[in-house]
């Protein structure tokens, strides 16, 4: 089971740097945040009108949102689709929508599911694929997977949400990364059967993280719950505004498609080269299996790179995609002395 003691960690998640320049004060700057699975390469947007900062959203920008939210991510209608502040705030809400029980989060998993349901009131269990959630009330999955990039075929989690249904269960696909995951396997456009929530991420595929730019797939009458638990002006003017903008940019998301897989093909090579085994991942960050992965993580860290590791697989460390030649660089030359 897992638990939560609700205090603070350092270096719980990826993209502390502050964090790292404690634990590491005398690396070279600037630091090198290898740490998330946020593309380094970002979206720009276009000056936004003052107005924006100065009123209210207005309900009208919402609507729009979750109209261009629903073309690019396939779902059928914007009733379908939930604006929020980043899919962080969602995940207790929607936890909380299935009354406590067991839940199960196919893992390894993003911390934060198993969190939100601890918080939700729910029994955590951690199960390795979907036959082994099938008895949960509510489960939880990545799709593909943090930190390993599984992916799981829609047909399988379709027939899962079925077994659920008729338990009054949930099911909840965290698709933070399908931005970059295989064609047709978002569960986006199968939202009908009622008990399926689905999560997208804005801020990583766009590298515009500081945001706070989220949505919640579901049907109709459960979107509008999840609408009605976030309130009104949940979403700021300014997001909303970035995320119409570069949700419709179809060129740009194709061209960054194209331009993260040949960015995640030579961090593959780099890293092979460096003796490790790569275990998996996305476009977005390699996952690898090293003996000795915590001295690796200092010695990168003491040359100013910041990479994530996993206290539960202490074997483990992802890397995200170096931003410009110059951090290319440094990867390079820190694993080659390492």
């Amino acid at each position: 089971m897992f638990q939560f003691s609700g205090e603070a960690e350092p270096l719980l998640h990826g993209g502390d740097v502050a964090a790292a320049r404690r634990l590491f004060p005398c690396a070279p700057q600037p630091f090198i945040d290898l740490s998330t699975g946020i593309n380094p390469h970002s979206y720009r947007l276009p000056r936004l009108s003052a107005d924006l900062f100065e009123r209210l959203p207005s309900s009208a920008a919402t609507v729009e949102l979750a109209a261009i939210a629903a073309r690019a991510y396939g779902a059928p209608s914007a009733g379908h689709v939930v604006p929020a502040p980043g899919t962080q705030i969602l995940l207790p809400l929607v936890a909380g929508l299935v009354r406590p029980g067991r839940a199960a989060v196919v893992s390894p998993a993003y911390g934060e599911l198993a969190r939100a349901a601890v918080l939700a009131g729910h029994k955590v269990a951690a199960v390795r694929d979907l036959a082994a959630a099938d008895n949960a009330r509510l489960v939880l999955v990545g799709n593909p997977n943090n930190p390993d990039g599984r992916t799981f075929a829609a047909a399988d989690l379709i027939d899962l949400a079925k077994s659920l249904r008729a338990r009054g269960g949930m099911l909840v696909v965290d698709e933070a990364f399908m931005d970059v995951g295989p064609p047709g396997a978002s569960l986006a456009p199968q939202l009908n059967c009622g008990n399926v929530i689905v999560l997208r991420s804005f801020g990583k595929f766009f590298g515009l993280a500081g945001v706070r730019l989220g949505f919640a797939l579901a049907a109709p009458p459960l979107a509008a719950r999840i609408a009605a638990m976030l309130g009104p002006w949940a979403v700021s003017g300014p997001a909303l505004a970035a995320g119409a903008k570069a949700l419709a940019d179809k060129a740009w998301i194709d061209k960054t498609c194209r331009r993260l897989a040949k960015s995640a093909a030579r961090l593959d090579a780099t890293l092979t080269a460096s003796g490790f085994v790569i275990v998996g991942g996305t476009s977005l960050y390699r996952l690898v299996r090293v003996s000795g992965a915590n001295k690796l993580f200092r010695h990168l860290g003491r040359a100013g790179i910041l990479v994530r590791m996993f206290p539960e697989h202490p074997q483990w460390v992802r890397f995200g995609l170096p931003a410009n030649d110059d951090a290319w660089r440094r990867l390079e030359d820190a694993l080659a002395e390492f």
